[in-house]
């Protein structure tokens, strides 16, 4: 009996980086991350100090314990600088509430969060032993409740918001106006598929902000960092769309070479969206339940505090974010060819993320649940 041929589906993805802590692994490669971490810890310590009423959280709770929650928060370290730099301010705040004379010690619950297939194992092992707070892990889709109502204080989430929980159908369905032929990512340019690709973003950035109105304590607060671009600039514009065109023209190397199916080419696409801050802000404000106590871009902020990383660097930061998703469409065997033309490619063409195309902004958020 012959098989009818069939439509590719997409189905919610569990995009995790890469585990362990070998020399490939996201763990040993994410020092442009922490450099996000760094340069926002300033921001954070005074978005705590002005936007949050400890001393109402405290005299709610006898026990005066704080919970933290991060979304999205990979395999580390720099999950743990986060919740840190966020502990560091909160006591710091205390301490200036009671002129230092305060008996009372605060004690910290963290709840680390990302997908079920995310490398716990290696999370837990870079805590600090003599961490004094309680931890636990999280597995699941923060585009989901995750928590009891009214659980949690402070939520953070960084470099998380712009992957979506699944490609959009439409992009990959062939006979769909919104199929994005001749590329992975949502360029900003074709206007069916952007409307395909806004619509999925859309979706999930409301059920994160329902999902995270009913976790926090009114008056919690929100910490979001996310990666869009200026408004006004298409995607494919920016240094990150280089990036992701360099990206795809080696699936097409492959395709040519045989090593690949041209099927599944045509039906792999990154789901990712890269918002203006206009549209953020808009969201935000339709969802309700949040109001935005401060929102910035601060893409020229990292660019003094961090040096670009070299072409190595750079090559193997991104193995280690996109593996997953390399093994997970086109299979384990073609790894390790994919990257390494991957990596020809980067030398061979000088790419830089700093000087190919328009720099992408970063904003950094601060909600308040109302």
């Amino acid at each position: 009996m012959e098989m009818a041929n069939e439509e590719p589906k997409t189905v919610p993805q569990q995009i995790t980086m890469k585990g362990g802590d070998g020399p490939l692994s996201y763990a040993k490669n994410s020092s442009l991350q922490k450099g996000v971490v760094d340069a926002t810890k300033g921001m954070i310590i005074h978005a705590i100090a002005n936007n949050l009423d400890m001393d109402k959280f405290c005299s709610q709770s006898s026990s005066q314990t704080f919970r933290i929650a991060d979304f999205g928060c990979s395999i580390g370290p720099n999950t743990i600088f986060s919740m840190q730099n966020i502990i560091q301010a909160l006591e710091q705040k205390h301490h200036e509430n009671n002129h230092g004379n305060s008996s009372t010690i605060l004690e910290f619950q963290l709840f680390f969060n990302d997908h079920s297939t995310n490398d716990f194992n290696t999370l837990f092992k870079s805590i600090p032993p003599s961490w004094p707070y309680f931890v636990a892990g999280v597995p699941g889709s923060f585009y989901r409740r995750l928590f009891p109502k009214s659980s949690i204080h402070i939520g953070h989430s960084s470099n998380a918001l712009q992957w979506l929980s699944k490609v959009p159908q439409e992009v990959v369905d062939c006979k769909s106006p919104a199929y994005n032929d001749g590329s992975i990512y949502c360029r900003g340019i074709e206007k069916e598929v952007t409307k395909a690709y806004i619509a999925q973003f859309e979706k999930d950035m409301e059920s994160f902000l329902n999902g995270r109105g009913e976790e926090l304590v009114n008056g919690g607060l929100m910490v979001i960092l996310m990666g869009g671009v200026p408004n006004g600039i298409p995607l494919s514009h920016t240094a990150i769309g280089k990036f992701y065109d360099l990206f795809g023209s080696c699936l097409l190397d492959l395709t040519n070479k045989g090593l690949v199916n041209e099927e599944k080419v045509k039906s792999f696409n990154l789901p990712l969206y890269f918002p203006s801050a206009k549209e953020v802000k808009e969201l935000i404000e339709r969802n309700g339940r949040f109001s935005i106590e401060s929102m910035n871009e601060i893409t020229e902020q990292l660019k003094r505090g961090q040096p670009l990383p070299n072409a190595q660097n750079c090559i193997s930061h991104v193995r280690a974010g996109f593996e997953g998703l390399i093994k997970d469409h086109f299979g384990t065997e073609i790894v390790d060819e994919f990257f390494a033309c991957y990596a020809n490619k980067h030398l061979q063409s000088g790419f830089v993320f700093g000087d190919n195309g328009v720099d992408n902004t970063l904003m950094f958020m601060i909600l308040k649940r109302i």
